[in-house]
Order: C-alpha cells, then structure tokens, then sequence
C-alpha cells in the first residue's frame, strides 16, 4: 500500500471516530441533559438517538424508572412526649430532568440527601401533633398520605423529584419504654387472670355448695325410701312370721328354740347360768317340749 492509500485509511479512520464521538443512545428508561464547556444547553432530552460535538458535548443521563431509599431509624416524639423509633422508607422518580441537574447536579446521593431532610423534618412535625395509639394504628395510614403529600409538592418544585410513596415499616418503643410497657402489660393481665381465678373460685363455690344440698336431699330420701322398705319388709316377714306360727304353733315354737341354742351356743367358749327348770332349757330336756 502506497503513501497516499495509507493517508487515506487514516483519513476513513478519523473520520469513523469522529461520527461514533459524535453518535449517543439515552436508553428508554433514561433522560440526559448536554452540557457545552460546563454550561447546560440542552435539558430533558428523550430515549432515543441524539448527536453531540466531540469533547465540546458532555451528555448526563439519569434514571427515570421509579427509585426506593430506606431511611435509617429515627426517634420522634408523640404529642404526650413518648419517644417512638421509626424504620421508614420513601419511592420516588425524577420528573423534571431540568430542575433536578439544577437542584442537585445531577448527584442521586445528594437528591436523597435532601429527600431524607425533608421525610424527616415531615415525620417530626406529623408525630409530634398525634397520641401513641393515633401513629401506631388509628391514624398511621392518614399520616402517611399527609406527609407524602407534603414532601411531593415541596420535592417537586425544587427538586424536580415527585415523591410516590412514603410508609412506615416499623414502629418501636426505645429499650426502656419497652420495660416499662412490658411491666405495665404483665400487670395488667395478671390483675385480668386474678379476676377471672377469683370468678371460677365463686362459681366452684357455688356448683360446690348445690352439689352438697342435692347429695344432702338424695341421701334424705333415699334413707326415707329406705325405711320405708325396710318396714314394709319388717311387716310382710312378721305377717309371715304370724301365719307360720297360727299354722303350727309347736313346731314354730320349736323351730325358735332351735334357732336360740344355735345362737347361744355358738361359741365354746360362751359360760350362761341358768336354771335348769328354765322354759329356755325345755326342748333340751324333753323334745316334745315338757309336753
């Protein structure tokens, strides 16, 4: 290849740098803005194929898609002056390119920077004119729509940044409040249990005492029941008895002695004195009974 093919080449070279320096692509999820020597000339430039001037042309490109950002834990104080610490977090997305280079130079640090200055400053205000009860859970989801609106219309004018959400992810008591809340809570149940111990002893008490009065009344008429067929049973045996001895008056009278010695006489060692002639003693000495 001659001098002058090598010239050429060269020349085709410079001449392709110099188009791709020139040539950019700000992808769809991105704006940018073109700088000249330091100076903005061009803002909110759209996705898509742009051109610039070699080393004089500075192209930012920023992040459009939604953003999250979690704020450390803070400790606020509600409006009885209980501290509170808080783990909250913020979404967010540039709207204006222009006003955000302006506010921040194009710096996404020093745009949470700032977002984090004004959430806090916003949380601080909206717990200190609220209870406890009231931030915890009774007003928690108007609290953040307050303080989301606020910091949007504030971010927005200056930032360029519009603020699309702002929750709370946890809300807790500092160590020594816990104790105390703990203590107070353990109290409270255990004076709650006494109370319900104190209603089962009462009512034990009393299914106790009408479990003793029906045993006493059951009992009562059993024994009445009882006695009742215990005579009945007495009169039915001493009918019998009758009829036995109006039937055979000598045998029944015999059958009774015999049941009497038996019943005398049982054990050997038993000793009676008695006289001999005694009526007892009458069947002994004569089985006819003296007959």
């Amino acid at each position: 290849m001659g001098p002058k093919g090598v010239v050429g080449l060269a020349g085709a070279l410079i001449v392709v740098l110099l188009v791709l320096s020139s040539v950019y692509i700000i992808p769809e999820t991105h704006r940018g803005v073109k700088l000249r020597f330091g100076e903005l000339v061009e803002t909110d430039m759209q996705a898509g194929l742009h051109f610039k001037v070699p080393v004089i042309d500075q192209i930012r490109e920023f992040d459009i898609r939604v953003l999250t950002m979690d704020l450390p834990s803070r400790q606020y104080l509600t409006i009885e002056k209980k501290p509170l610490d808080v783990d909250s977090y913020i979404a967010w997305k540039i709207r204006d390119v222009d006003q955000f280079y302006r506010a921040t130079g194009g710096d996404e640090y020093r745009a949470q920077s700032l977002l984090l200055s004004r959430v806090d400053n916003g949380l601080r205000d909206e717990f200190g004119v609220r209870t406890m009860v009231e931030v915890v859970s009774g007003q928690r989801d108007e609290l953040m729509h307050t303080l989301r609106d606020r910091v949007n219309e504030t971010s927005l004018k200056e930032f360029g940044i519009e603020v699309l959400d702002i929750r709370v992810k946890a809300i807790e008591f500092p160590g020594e409040v816990s104790q105390n809340v703990y203590r107070r809570m353990a109290t409270e149940r255990e004076k709650l249990a006494q109370e319900f111990r104190s209603r089962g002893r009462e009512l034990a008490e009393g299914i106790r005492a009408d479990a003793d009065r029906q045993r006493t009344v059951i009992l009562a008429e059993a024994f009445a029941e009882a006695e009742e067929t215990r005579g009945e049973g007495d009169g039915e045996a001493a009918r019998i008895y009758a009829d036995a001895y109006g039937a055979n008056e000598e045998f029944y009278s015999f059958y009774r002695s015999l049941q009497a010695y038996q019943n005398t006489f049982s054990s050997k060692d038993d000793i009676m004195v008695i006289d001999s002639n005694s009526d007892f003693l009458r069947f002994l000495k004569d089985p006819q009974g003296g007959r």
